[in-house]
């Protein structure tokens, strides 16, 4: 299988960055790499009426979009559970 590129949206760099504890983070950029290798793992689901995935990190999900066809994974949002829908 190949190996799919990140692009994460500037939005979400700083939604990343304001994610506390840093260990947090740690886990969630660790997360966001492990989309690389595969993008649809076990715990995704697709977001109804959207072409849009997430994965769950803990109290954080992260949203994303993947192309195929350019074998590409963008990053929309990162977020707390209780925000991330709004």
């Amino acid at each position: 299988m190949a190996r799919y590129k990140i692009l994460i949206k500037p939005s979400a760099v700083k939604e990343i960055e304001s994610i506390l504890p840093k260990k947090d983070r740690q886990r969630i950029v660790a997360r966001i790499a492990k989309l690389a290798d595969n993008p649809r793992p076990k715990c995704c689901e697709k977001l109804t009426g959207e072409e849009k995935y997430r994965v769950r990190q803990g109290w954080y999900r992260i949203v994303y979009l993947i192309e195929d066809q350019e074998l590409v994974v963008y990053i929309f949002k990162v977020g707390h559970r209780k925000d991330i829908y709004r």
